[in-house]
């Protein structure tokens, strides 16, 4: 059902695998790349913010450039993300207290250190997923919704959000779950996951081109500094990818080589250099972010071996 997908290497043993699935589109949108069960549903978790961001837009939420950016983003809290959030939720009227996703540190270490030193704790604002839920509050607002219930899945909103899932990915979502943040959570098969991230490279205007190219414009803001979603792209030109909790990742090239992945023991660690591998194999130049496939194995602080991706056993 699953293939190994990655291998963790500790002085030339093997000390733990990766199993997982894989779907790869060619440019003409022909699955040209599968790798265990691609057929199969899985919760897409954060890889389905560009298509929640979508919706928002398309329901008449203000959003554009860097706002845009971070209705897709998983934030990792830093100074200039809170500041985004905060002005997109003055603009409609709001402040932090109307977001429905729980308070967290940040996620940027140097953040958060700062953060602790000055007392300050946990905040809705600094939660990775605000942006998104912002861009959710903004859209109740400009269609006169109710606020207080945006993340019921019977919700306006929420079945705005569904319907461009489905547009997105040719398929109808199910099951309905409810993700971290609290949302929504709409679950694609893995290939379905594939065409919906194959159509925001391909589309040559309206609101799906409006994500991709805030996406591209703005990486720092769909993750962050250091971030590998942001690094990824910056890498690629022309590119998209966005990670998801529980091993899941899109990315696909300006070109249109598309690839979903899904780790199945939830780790993210090999998550970026299975879906290189993946795009390689589809025929895209990905040399330029092959370091950033390069995960070492560390004995002592110093690198003692590595994940590598493998053809499967």
């Amino acid at each position: 059902m699953y293939d190994m997908l990655a291998e963790v290497v500790r002085n030339g043993f093997v000390e733990s695998v990766h199993y997982g699935s894989v779907a790869g589109l060619a440019p003409d949108g022909t699955l040209a790349h599968a790798r265990g069960d691609v057929h199969g549903t899985v919760l897409p978790r954060s890889t389905t913010k560009p298509f929640q961001a979508l919706a928002c837009l398309t329901a008449g939420a203000p959003l554009a450039g860097e706002r845009l950016a971070i209705a897709v983003g998983s934030h990792t809290g830093e100074d200039f993300h809170v500041e985004t959030v905060e002005a997109m939720l003055a603009d409609a009227g709001l402040d932090a207290g109307a977001l429905g996703c729980p308070a967290s540190w940040p996620e940027d270490k140097a953040t958060k250190a700062r953060l602790i030193r000055a007392g300050a704790g946990e905040s809705r604002v600094r939660m990775n997923c605000s942006g998104k839920h912002a861009a959710m509050l903004a859209a109740c607002v400009a269609n006169g919704w109710p606020t207080q219930t945006y993340l019921d899945p019977a919700h306006p909103l929420q079945q705005a959000v569904r319907a461009a899932m489905a547009g997105s990915a040719g398929e109808e979502p199910s099951p309905v779950a409810v993700d971290g943040c609290g949302a929504p959570l709409f679950g694609l098969t893995l290939t379905g996951l594939a065409r919906a991230t194959q159509a925001l490279v391909l589309a040559q205007d309206g609101p799906v081109r409006a994500v991709a190219d805030a996406m591209r414009a703005h990486p720092e803001y769909v993750g962050g500094t250091g971030h590998l979603n942001t690094e990824l792209m910056r890498a690629l030109p022309g590119s998209v990818a966005k990670g998801g909790a529980e091993g899941v990742l899109i990315a696909a090239t300006s070109e249109g080589h598309a690839v979903a992945v899904k780790i199945i023991d939830g780790g993210q660690r090999a998550t970026t250099a299975v879906a290189l591998r993946a795009l390689a194999a589809l025929g895209a130049d990905t040399a330029p972010a092959e370091p950033l496939g390069a995960v070492p194995v560390l004995g002592g602080g110093r690198p003692v071996g590595e994940i590598r991706t493998t053809e499967g056993k």
